[in-house]
C-alpha cells in the first residue's frame, strides 16, 4: 500500500514523521510544459529543519550500521519492486514536475529500478581481504566501514534517477541520510522517499529536507556530515568543496559539462546525425552528459549538418505527455532566458543560426517554457558558445581539420563529462579513448551516460570524487578497517 498521503505532498520527513518547515515557509511548484497547473507548496526549509534531519540520521546511525549489508540489501531489493511496481506514477511525476517527455521518464524510472537492484546485490559482495600474517598463529584482515552521515544534494534533470544512485549506496554502505532535493523537483523526491519507508527503511536513516539555500549550507557546513554527495552546477559544488575541505569530510561532486562529439570524414554520416540528435536535443539538452558541441571535420560539416536539420524538421515540440512530442520544456524561466542569451551571444560572436533561435510561444505554448531546437555553425572553438554549458537544446556545430585537431578542440575546455567519436578508422578509435580528457567515452554511438553498473563520472571541472553507480563508489560512502589477530599456542 502506498504510504504517500496527498495531505503529505508538502511536508519534510525527519526522523521518521512527515512535517512541515519549522518556520511554516513554503514554495510553489509549477509544471514547466503548463505554468497554469500547480503541482503544490512545498517546505521551504529552515536551518532548523537541516539540523533536526541531521539529528536524526545521526541518533539512527549505530543501529543501522549494526544491520549488516545482507539486511540492508533485502530492504533495497524490496524498494525496488515497490518502485517497479509504482513506476508509471513515478514517470508521470518525473514528465509534470521536470518536463521531459513520458518515455524519457519511463526510461528513468526503469534506470532507477535497475539501480536499486545492482546496488541490492552488492550486499553480499561488499567484501574485505584476508592478507599473509607475518607471525605464525597470527591472521591479517580488511574490512569496510560506513563513514557516518552523509547529505545527498540532487539535482531536478533526473529527480528520480540521481536520488536513487545516491540514496542506495549510502543505504546499503551503513550510511544513514539527509537527502536534499532541488527546489524544482520536490514532489519526486517525496515519491521516492515514500517508496523506502514502504520498504522498511527505519526512523532516523533516510530523512527528506526540501527548499534552497539554507538547508543546503547548514548540510554542507554541519560537523556531523561526514560526507557529501552533490550533483548541480560547477559553482556550487565548489563551494561545498570548501565547506567541507576544513573539517576533511568527503566530497562527491558532480558538476557541468560541455561535451564533444567528434565526427571524422570516414564516418557513418545517418549513425552519427541520430546520434546528435538524441544526445544535443533528447530531454530538451538538460543532462550534464549532453551533446552540445559538434566538432566535425570540414569536408563533411555540411553534409552532416543537412542530416541533421532533415531530423529537427520533423521534432514535434509541444505536451510531454502527448506520445507524438519529441520536444518538452526546459524547466522553467530563467533556463529558458539563460538559452535565449547563450543563442544572441553566440550572434554577436558570429555563428550562423540554421534553424531555431527563438522561443516557440504560439498556441498552448504559450503557457510553458518552450525554445526552437537550435543549431549553429560557424562556431570559433574559443567563443562562449563553445566553452559554456548553456543546458537547453542549443547545438554547436566547429569545424575541424582532421582528427588531431578535433582533439585539440574537444579537450579545449575546462569541462570533462563525456567525449565521443564517430569514425571507422580503427586507430583513430584507440587514439581518441587515449586522449579525450572526459570520463564517459563512446565510439559510434550517442555519448550520453553509460549503464546502470558502469562509473558515472567525469573528469576535470566535471568530477571530484569517487564515481557514482559503480563499485567505485563505495570509496565515498565507506572507509577501511585492518586488524592484526594473533591467537595464543
Amino acid at each position: 500500500m502506498n504510504a504517500f498521503k496527498d495531505s503529505e505532498l508538502n511536508l519534510n520527513y525527519i526522523d521518521g514523521q512527515w512535517r512541515p518547515s519549522s518556520g511554516g515557509a513554503t514554495f510553489t511548484n509549477i509544471n514547466p510544459a503548463d505554468t497554469r497547473d500547480v503541482i503544490g507548496d512545498f517546505p521551504d526549509s529552515s536551518v532548523q529543519d537541516a539540523l533536526d534531519a541531521v539529528g536524526a540520521a545521526e541518533k539512527a546511525r549505530q543501529y543501522w550500521d549494526s544491520l549488516g549489508t545482507i539486511k540492508r540489501g533485502d530492504i533495497l531489493f524490496a524498494a525496488a519492486e515497490i518502485l517497479a511496481r509504482r513506476k508509471e506514477e513515478l514517470a508521470r511525476a518525473v514528465t509534470r514536475e521536470q518536463g521531459k517527455c513520458l518515455r524519457d521518464s519511463l526510461g528513468e524510472a526503469q534506470r532507477a529500478v535497475d539501480i536499486l537492484r545492482y546496488v541490492a546485490g552488492e550486499g553480499r559482495r561488499l567484501s574485505g581481504s584476508a592478507l599473509p600474517a607475518d607471525e605464525p598463529r597470527s591472521m591479517a584482515l580488511t574490512w569496510r566501514k560506513p563513514i557516518g552521515v552523509v547529505a545527498l544534494i540532487t539535482p531536478w534533470n533526473f529527480p528520480l534517477a540521481i536520488p536513487a544512485w545516491k540514496i542506495a549506496p549510502a543505504l546499503l554502505s551503513g550510511c544513514t541520510a539527509v537527502l536534499k532535493p532541488s527546489p524544482l523537483a520536490p514532489h519526486t523526491a517525496a515519491l521516492l522517499v515514500d517508496i523506502f519507508i514502504e520498504a522498511g527503511v527505519p526512523a532516523g536513516v533516510l530523512n527528506l529536507v526540501q527548499g534552497d539555500r539554507d538547508p543546503g549550507e547548514t548540510l554542507s557546513n554541519h560537523q556531523e556530515v561526514r560526507g557529501i554527495s552533490f550533483t548541480g552546477s560547477l559553482g556550487v559544488g565548489l563551494a561545498i568543496q570548501q565547506a567541507a575541505a576544513p573539517r576533511l569530510a568527503r566530497t562527491q561532486l558532480e558538476l557541468g559539462g560541455k561535451n564533444a562529439l567528434i565526427v571524422l570524414a570516414d564516418a557513418d554520416l545517418d549513425l552519427a546525425a541520430d546520434a546528435i540528435l538524441h544526445g544535443a536535443f533528447g530531454q530538451a539538452g538538460q543532462r550534464c552528459s549532453a551533446t552540445s558541441r559538434v566538432v566535425v571535420e570540414r569536408s563533411v560539416r555540411e553534409e552532416l549538418v543537412g542530416k541533421v536539420l532533415a531530423r529537427l524538421a520533423d521534432l514535434t515540440i509541444g505536451d510531454p505527455f502527448d506520445a507524438g512530442t519529441k520536444l518538452g520544456p526546459v524547466v522553467n524561466g530563467d533556463r529558458l532566458a539563460a538559452c535565449v542569451q547563450a543563442i544572441e551571444q553566440a550572434r554577436r560572436d558570429g555563428a550562423t543560426c540554421r534553424t531555431g533561435g527563438a522561443v516557440a510561444d504560439s498556441g498552448e505554448l504559450a503557457h510553458g517554457y518552450f525554445i526552437q531546437p537550435t543549431l549553429l555553425t560557424d562556431v570559433a572553438p574559443d567563443s562562449e558558445l563553445a566553452m559554456e554549458e548553456v543546458f537547453g537544446p542549443v547545438l554547436a556545430v566547429i569545424d575541424a581539420e582532421n582528427f588531431d585537431h578535433a582533439m585539440d578542440v574537444s579537450n579545449s575546455v575546462r569541462y570533462g563529462m563525456s567525449g565521443t567519436i564517430f569514425t571507422n578508422n580503427r586507430k583513430h578509435i584507440y587514439d581518441a579513448l587515449e586522449r579525450f580528457e572526459a570520463g564517459m567515452l563512446h565510439v559510434n554511438r550517442p555519448g550520453v551516460g553509460a549503464w546502470p553498473h558502469m562509473p558515472h563520472m567525469g573528469a576535470k571541472l566535471s568530477q571530484y570524487g569517487a564515481p557514482e553507480c559503480s563499485p567505485e563508489t563505495w570509496d565515498f560512502y565507506m572507509g577501511w578497517r585492518s586488524a592484526c589477530i594473533s591467537f595464543p599456542a
